[in-house]
């Protein structure tokens, strides 16, 4: 039974030990983590930190083009990179369930250890309990991030220097991950394969930062989809958002599942997309960056800043009227992310 989680690997004693050096620390393993101290201690430049927490419960752990560890890494990375921050450490805890096998637990620490190399970020604590078979399903993953911001973009994420007339950009294809979640449960086939999104977006969000343009806001659209991150951008304020349904960037495969199912595109979550608003001289500037980037080759300008209907989202259609855009309401396929 060596193979599989045991309540044992929960205890505290040798066997968690074990787990944690044979397993987590073997692919975190950096200066930091090694001490294997109750808390991490590290020096940071600067003096303003970003932080953020998320968790992933993602129903299957394994998908096309990645899993719930590289997942549970590249979203906490991109939730710090939206504010504008460079992201520096990462916490990691698990919840396993007993009878997880553990080369499954093995490819998901493997496939998190390389995305946080690969993106600069390093996992420098964590914890990691068990529980009876059927008191979670496969394996749970908190992973908490912080990150630097530098004076100038602190207020990024506050949106407070949003104007009427700043554009509005999305950095791709929209709906790619909920869509892949969605075949990978269903089993269904395409002629091109579709896979997530997932992937650190903090490469195309320095490049952007780098240039010199003017960010006003980011936000990476994830659940909820693009309509929810307008209409919060618009909630209670003096201005509105006007979008165009043309310039959407959709995929024919997710606009056609999404007739199929019922579902809205603009509802779907993503795992690889941003939401950026910038002003008009800038936003050519962005877009030319961000298409030279392996995350950003699909952006779009697809909407602006509006005086005109204040505290309101409106998508114009392809058939000529409008369309108010609402938060979504509901749930349309559960444990995305």
């Amino acid at each position: 039974m060596d193979n599989i989680i045991m309540m044992g690997h929960g205890s505290g004693g040798r066997m968690t030990s074990d787990l944690i050096r044979n397993t987590f620390a073997k692919y975190f393993s950096n200066p930091v983590l090694d001490i294997f101290g109750d808390a991490a201690v590290f020096t940071c430049p600067g003096s303003h930190l970003t932080f953020t927490t998320d968790s992933y419960v993602i129903d299957p752990i394994f998908f096309p083009g990645g899993d719930v560890g590289k997942l549970a890494v590249y979203g906490t990375i991109n939730d710090l990179a939206v504010t504008g921050s460079t992201p520096l450490f990462l916490s990691a805890a698990f919840i396993l369930e007993e009878g997880l096998p553990i080369d499954q637990l093995d490819q998901i620490a493997c496939s998190m250890g390389e995305a946080a190399n690969n993106s600069g970020v390093s996992i420098v604590a964590g914890d990691t309990k068990v529980v009876k078979k059927g008191q979670c399903d496969k394996i749970f993953i908190t992973t908490s991030g912080i990150g630097l911001v530098q004076e100038k973009h602190k207020d990024i994420s506050s949106g407070s220097r949003i104007r009427p007339g700043d554009k509005i950009i999305v950095s791709g294809f929209l709906g790619d991950h909920e869509i892949c979640i969605l075949s990978a449960r269903e089993n269904l086939q395409f002629e091109n394969p579709l896979p997530s999104d997932v992937a650190p977006l903090s490469p195309m969000i320095q490049a952007v930062m780098d240039s010199g343009a003017s960010v006003k806001f980011m936000r990476d659209i994830t659940r909820g989809g693009l309509a929810t991150v307008c209409a919060e951008i618009t909630e209670k304020k003096s201005f509105g958002i006007t979008i165009e349904e043309l310039q959407i960037p959709v995929r024919e495969q997710v606009a056609g599942l999404c007739e199929l199912y019922g579902f809205d595109p603009l509802y779907l979550a993503n795992e690889g997309k941003i939401l950026a608003v910038t002003d008009e001289p800038s936003a050519q500037k962005i877009l030319e960056i961000m298409h030279k980037t392996e995350t950003g080759t699909h952006a779009a300008i697809i909407g602006e800043v509006t005086d005109n209907h204040p505290g309101r989202v409106i998508m114009k259609s392809v058939t000529g009227g409008n369309r108010i855009i609402d938060r979504l309401s509901g749930l349309q396929l559960p444990r995305i992310c």
